[in-house]
């Protein structure tokens, strides 16, 4: 990214480097190729990693105007993995993410926003437990490149931080040494490589 200086208003202006007109288009997300996981604090002394494997989205770039860009994901529920098959099946239950009664979380963008540079972000309605409150992603975007196969390709990595407990997330056990087991802040963290729809 380049910067120029308008004299009449004093104003610093953020202007593209290169034409990134070429990346408008539709696409889908590769989830062999992508990540969504999560951090969270256990016993107030460690962090405990996981991610859903099974996910799908689509993503829709603006490459003149980037705040007409949009994205949608939705994750199924009962692909949570944190590597302990015990846990995942709590996480699973009703005290957790209550999979049965609700299979997929859901994101969907209502606004996006040039950072400046590669960063971006982007926020919309993140649906868990079938309660719905905003979410804003930071977004860095990490280029384009076609691959072997002919696909065209982005990539981006992501974060954000959530309150569980305001999607309804609120089991926990108090610890003798004060403190609970979970944390209430979640870490979330995206890897996404998306391929250009034909056409």
């Amino acid at each position: 990214m380049g910067l120029f200086s308008n004299k009449d208003t004093g104003v610093t202006a953020i202007a593209p480097a290169a034409d990134l007109s070429a990346l408008t288009g539709d696409y889908t997300i590769d989830p062999s190729h992508s990540t969504i996981g999560f951090v969270a604090r256990h016993a107030m002394v460690t962090n405990v990693k996981g991610s859903f494997d099974d996910f799908s989205g689509s993503l829709y770039l603006d490459g003149t105007d980037p705040s007409r860009s949009t994205a949608t994901i939705d994750v199924k529920m009962d692909s949570i993995a944190t590597g302990n098959a015990d846990r995942d099946g709590h996480l699973k239950s009703a005290d957790f993410f209550k999979t049965d009664e609700f299979p997929t979380m859901t994101f969907r963008s209502t606004k996006a926003e040039s950072l400046g540079g590669d960063d971006y972000r982007i926020t919309g309605d993140l649906s868990i437990l079938g309660t719905t409150k905003q979410l804003s992603i930071d977004l860095e975007f990490n280029g384009s490149a076609k691959d072997p196969f002919g696909n065209e390709r982005v990539g981006f990595e992501g974060k954000a931080e959530i309150l569980r407990s305001e999607w309804g997330l609120t089991w926990n056990a108090a610890l003798e040494t004060g403190g609970v087991l979970i944390s209430d802040k979640i870490k979330l963290n995206f890897d996404i490589s998306a391929i250009k729809n034909a056409g």
